[in-house]
């Protein structure tokens, strides 16, 4: 397949692929040895209720110990609370990722904020997409 020789492809120049939303819709076991990944990201829905839903904490630490066994990354996503981000430290999460850390911003604000500046900016052009998936933004290296 064409599309799959290109993610091979991407793959060899060193670029990460991910599963987003683990667990739900159209992610499938399958995938897990179909693409030539290198994360998994644990859908939100799982890590909101895993404090309180035994089930959800057994899926949730499941796909932790599932990607580790594979090799691959695992990111928790929605992560909003203490509590959660110290259960998925235990449980060997890789990232974390949620509200508890920093809400959704801009990447000139990113920037300041962590890298202390905009100056990267100038060669870097950051683009927004309504095409990326949540309206992302991508910033283009040039």
């Amino acid at each position: 397949c064409h599309n799959m020789r290109q993610l091979h492809a991407l793959r060899e120049l060193g670029v990460g692929l991910a599963i987003d939303d683990f667990g739900t819709g159209y992610s499938s076991l399958a995938y897990l040895n179909r693409f030539p990944i290198t994360k998994l990201k644990i859908d939100r829905s799982f890590v909101a209720d895993m404090l309180q839903d035994a089930t959800d904490r057994a899926i949730t630490m499941a796909i932790i110990g599932l990607g580790h066994t594979l090799g691959l990354k695992v990111v928790a996503e929605g992560v909003e609370r203490p509590r959660e981000a110290a259960l998925l430290r235990e449980a060997r999460c890789d990232e974390l990722q949620g509200y508890l850390f920093g809400k959704p911003m801009a990447a000139e604000q990113y920037m300041v904020r962590y890298l202390g500046s905009c100056q990267l900016l100038s060669s870097c052009r950051v683009r927004s997409s309504h095409s990326l998936p949540n309206s992302a933004c991508a910033l283009t290296v040039h």
